[in-house]
């Protein structure tokens, strides 16, 4: 899903200022000394990007340059010019075509890696299946997929592998969403061809180009793909074999629909890239942000408490329905607090310039690349105060303002992701169904996970979590 703030915050202040005026300033903002050729920049990134940004951020300011040869990159992370570049200059950008390329090896033309009217015309045909009503509509699969996965946890484990258990259960959502079929016997394969295809991904990121994939030191990418494209393949081709009048109602059926419908503009291979778009980013994401929802919550039991207070009184030992999620604020406070310390997507996409761009007083040239790391914005103390800390209550309604822009979880401007919707209810039903069933909490002696950065964040090594079935 690529990456969105809702398209307002969950709690959002008044609409931004325009960019500053003043005097324009057409040279390039300070920012690190690059030497010839920038490749010591790109070294560090490399070794902690997350970091680096955010260390020159401190020393630079809200607008720096990395002159990475042959690149210009401006980094901005001041609230209102970012939103001025994803909303307001989002016409002069297309994404960062190296990136796309790199994506491309797994999502093809998706919905994901498209521009111009192409991608216009596969975001308007994906619109209804990702739509508010159609989440809501989907909220009983969710809880009884839900519902079963979570009977096969145990009573009671000192070191209960929580990553991988809401790994399986966002897979197994996402599988139903698609084809209307439970997880199998691949979910586990195809969760760890998803880690390693999202680590190879972006490893080759800071390369010029990507070396073939028949080298032998790749095999373990080249498995990763044979298991996600069988997977894809075998559900596609199943419902081939189907009458039309039997399809049931889910993403796959929608997309054959097109490709009948209109095979020059949805040939098959176009249903493929769409389904794998859906797949991967459709439980990734969620499952990221579900693993670090359940960290907080296990380190933080007072929270753990009233969340689970307020989905008692909401719910009792009810599962979820779609009019009983408006009764659990407190719950999605949790969720978003997350997302604001871990989101999922730490960086937005690089984009780059088609046309100058004036933003602030400063006038950038066509082919500037702009980064916007989320995570250091999201992360600031000007807009977070005790930016580390866990406290829901930032987006209680009485809360105080966040500006708008400090929080972008999912993107904002055109591009917001387009699964946003779907993956709030989706994490506030499994959720709400962990807390009515169990009690979590840090292991003895366990130190605060790691968090890194590949595509999305996940931590250094699998998390693992007390659990505890409730009576």
């Amino acid at each position: 899903m690529d990456k969105t703030s809702p398209a307002a915050c969950p709690r959002p202040s008044a609409p931004s200022a325009p960019p500053a005026t003043g005097p324009v300033n057409t040279g390039w903002p300070p920012g690190p000394p690059s030497g010839l050729t920038g490749w010591g920049l790109m070294a560090r990134m490399a070794r902690d990007l997350l970091g680096a940004l955010a260390g020159w951020q401190q020393t630079y300011g809200d607008v720096y340059h990395l002159r990475l040869w042959p690149e210009h990159e401006i980094v901005v992370t001041d609230p209102e010019l970012v939103r001025a570049l994803l909303v307001t200059h989002h016409d002069r950008l297309i994404r960062w075509e190296r990136g796309t390329r790199v994506f491309e090896q797994l999502h093809g033309q998706s919905v994901f890696t498209s521009e111009g009217e192409a991608w216009k015309a596969k975001r308007q045909a994906l619109q209804p299946s990702f739509s508010p009503r159609a989440a809501q509509d989907f909220v009983p699969t969710i809880a009884a997929t839900v519902a079963a996965g979570v009977q096969a946890w145990p009573q009671r484990q000192a070191l209960w592998p929580i990553e991988r258990a809401v790994t399986a259960l966002t897979m197994d959502v996402i599988l139903r969403l698609m084809f209307s079929s439970p997880a199998g016997e691949e979910t586990a394969a195809a969760a760890e061809a998803v880690h390693t295809v999202s680590a190879e991904a972006n490893k080759e990121f800071y390369w010029p180009v990507s070396l073939p994939d028949w080298l032998p030191w790749k095999a373990a990418k080249r498995r990763a793909f044979n298991v996600l494209t069988g997977l894809i393949d075998r559900h596609v081709q199943s419902r081939l074999t189907q009458a039309p009048d039997a399809w049931p109602p889910d993403l796959l059926s929608h997309l054959l629909t097109l490709h009948r419908d209109q095979p020059g503009a949805w040939p098959l291979r176009a249903v493929r890239d769409e389904c794998m778009t859906a797949f991967v980013a459709g439980h990734e994401t969620v499952a990221a942000t579900l693993t670090w929802w359940a960290w907080c919550l296990a380190a933080h039991p007072e929270i753990q408490a009233t969340a689970r207070a307020e989905v008692g009184a909401a719910l009792g030992d009810q599962p979820p329905t779609a009019a009983k999620l408006a009764n659990l604020p407190f719950l999605t406070q949790t969720l978003h607090e997350t997302l604001r310390l871990y989101p999922a997507a730490p960086m937005l996409l690089a984009r780059r310039a088609r046309a100058p761009i004036p933003l602030g007083t400063w006038v950038f040239p066509a082919r500037t690349l702009f980064l916007i790391p989320v995570h250091a914005m999201q992360q600031d103390a000007r807009w977070f105060p005790d930016p580390l800390a866990f406290k829901p209550d930032r987006f209680a309604p009485d809360a105080p303002d966040i500006p708008r822009g400090a929080y972008l979880p999912f993107g904002a401007g055109p591009r917001v992701c387009l699964g946003q919707r779907l993956a709030v209810t989706e994490m506030t039903v499994i959720a709400a169904m962990i807390l009515q069933r169990f009690d979590l909490s840090v292991p003895t002696g366990m130190a605060p996970p790691r968090p890194i950065f590949n595509v999305s964040l996940r931590p250094q090594t699998p998390l693992m979590l007390s659990l505890t079935r409730r009576a």
